[in-house]
């Protein structure tokens, strides 16, 4: 059994409330009604004043972001003979394997609980500035860290709660120093929060350790299953991405599910009016992606975990997924680079942007295979990425004989194998992009929707190239559409673009 020194609330948070905690430059509390003020600025917290802000264009054109799930869970998960991703709920559930693997690990629940794993969790070789270069290599235009997840510990030098990585574990401000490192790198920086489930995600916890209110702080105050949150509980969750937004000033900020599950219509509204003011004050552009249909008819980016839209959209989206777990696990299994890169090509083509998890080991060093792929991933954007950054979709997002069904979770329903067959396109500049997502066995390809006279989508071509490829290609537009001869030795891995050029074809939808 691993010795853990059980944690001791110290006397000045043992009866902690939200009046007078903290003073934020953005949303200072007001010590009295315990509510984080709202921050002034042009935007307030009623839906049709938030339907006025605008999407980012720096959004639009990043394409391609990377983030990273880590945090003391990792000390888990990585050791755990099953993945245990949701530990810290995990851990109180006795059918759930987490539950005797943690007594016999560090110690009966009663008493050593979530709150003993923290200071396990010490980051001995996390270097902000290489993983920051290795985002860059990777092509990712924004990238950060989970801030915070659904255990409640704050990845950064928080004056909010105890709970964080510079007090605890680590003892350095992650959020910052990646901060920092990221902006260096010249990528867009981003975090991303699921604290608002942190109410119903210790549900299980107050029949054990987190029965003691004097750690209602980290576990929330013990409550009945599905009680609706309090406002103390609401002020602290609105209070900790004020804070983020104050001290560190996310270009993107992204939220779990908890919006529409634990987080009241006014608080979403108080978030989203903060946020944009926030970064209104700054001068700069915020993106704040959520993944629920009801509020993004209001405001923000909407969001699809391991899935993605089935279509053409006339509005930018995200899907977020991983290259394998959320959470590095040692016997981790990674999907393919080819599968990323197809996935990539078919987002871009709808409108939507790219957020791809790499979760950390413990110690803070990114394994090995995520790095290989990572670089894949960029080796593939150097070559491709004039078809990728800063486009537009076309009037038709592809074609090809490989379909799918859109909506969250839809990759994990039904694996696609794309052809070369399966095209899509993209705009910039003049120029239609079309990348097919194989290399055709005979080194033909023929793009079906640029055919000539009424059957094509418009467009008399007079120009085809291979990005990548510095020769001319034998190329001919038909009324069975533009038949392309590929050179015999591959630009690349994976996808291919041709880059198509000439009069009359479809602008882009904006």
């Amino acid at each position: 059994m691993k010795q853990l020194a059980v944690t001791r609330g110290h006397a000045c948070f043992r009866n902690l409330v939200l009046p007078g905690l903290i003073a934020l430059c953005c949303g200072a509390v007001n010590a009295q009604a315990g509510t984080p003020v709202p921050l002034p600025g042009p935007y307030k917290a009623e839906w049709d004043s938030l339907k006025t802000h605008p999407d980012p264009e720096w959004f639009r054109d990043a394409k391609f972001g990377v983030y990273t799930h880590w945090g003391p869970i990792t000390v888990a998960t990585e050791d755990a003979p099953a993945m245990m991703e949701w530990y810290g709920r995990e851990l109180y559930l006795p059918k759930n394997p987490a539950f005797k693997w943690h007594q016999k690990q560090f110690g009966d629940q009663k008493t050593v609980g979530y709150k003993d794993v923290i200071p396990h969790f010490t980051a001995e070789k996390f270097n902000a500035e290489e993983w920051a270069d290795l985002f860059e290599r990777a092509g990712a235009k924004f990238a950060g860290p989970v801030a915070i997840h659904h255990d409640h510990f704050a990845n950064w030098d928080s004056k909010v709660t105890r709970w964080n990585s510079m007090a605890m574990g680590p003892k350095r401000d992650i959020t910052g120093e990646l901060e920092k490192a990221v902006r260096k790198h010249g990528m867009k920086f981003m975090t991303s929060f699921h604290h608002g489930y942190a109410w119903r995600y210790y549900e299980p916890a107050f029949e054990y350790d987190a029965a003691d209110p004097q750690y209602a702080d980290l576990y929330g105050e013990p409550h009945a299953k599905d009680a609706p949150p309090t406002p103390r509980f609401l002020n602290t969750w609105l209070a900790l991405v004020d804070e983020v937004l104050g001290k560190y000033h996310p270009d993107l900020i992204w939220f779990d599910f908890e919006l529409g599950t634990v987080i009241t219509p006014e608080y979403q509204r108080r978030m989203f009016a903060d946020a944009y003011n926030s970064a209104a004050a700054g001068g700069g552009e915020i993106a704040v992606t959520h993944k629920h249909p009801e509020i993004h008819q209001h405001t923000g980016v909407l969001d699809f975990e391991r899935g993605r839209e089935d279509k053409l959209t006339p509005y930018p989206w995200l899907t977020d997924t991983s290259i394998g777990p959320w959470f590095h696990h040692g016997i981790a299994k990674y999907r393919p680079v080819n599968e990323l890169v197809d996935v990539l090509a078919d987002i871009v083509s709808k409108n939507g942007c790219l957020l791809l998890n790499v979760g950390p080991q413990a110690d803070g060093r990114i394994p090995d295979k995520a790095q290989e792929m990572l670089l894949a991933m960029g080796d593939w954007l150097r070559v491709n990425g004039e078809a990728i950054y800063g486009t537009r979709p076309w009037t038709i997002f592809g074609e090809g004989p490989t379909s799918m069904k859109g909506g969250a979770f839809s990759e994990e329903k039904r694996r696609l194998t794309y052809t070369a067959r399966d095209i899509r396109f993209t705009t910039k500049g003049g120029a239609l992009y079309a990348i097919a997502l194989d290399w055709p066995k005979n080194g033909k390809l023929t793009v079906t929707s640029l055919a000539s006279g009424p059957g094509g989508t418009g467009g008399n071509v007079s120009q085809v190239s291979l990005l990548g490829h510095a020769g001319k290609l034998k190329w001919k537009q038909t009324n069975r559409g533009l038949a392309v001869k590929l050179p015999k030795e591959r630009p690349c891995e994976h996808a291919y673009s041709l880059k198509i050029e000439g009069e009359g074809l479809n602008p882009a939808v904006r």
